[in-house]
């Protein structure tokens, strides 16, 4: 699944996504950068 990095600038493929809950309900995947080990999140399925 891809997200954005933030640190990168770029929308890359998520190392280990992993699908979350936020607070308020809504289904989020979380995962890791590839390049640089930063946290990546996406909102949705």
């Amino acid at each position: 699944m891809q997200g954005y990095c933030v640190k990168c600038r770029a929308k890359k493929e998520m190392k280990t996504p992993k699908a979350i809950t936020m607070k308020n309900g809504r289904p989020a995947t979380q995962g890791v950068c590839p390049s640089c080990g930063t946290k990546m999140f996406k909102i949705g399925k």
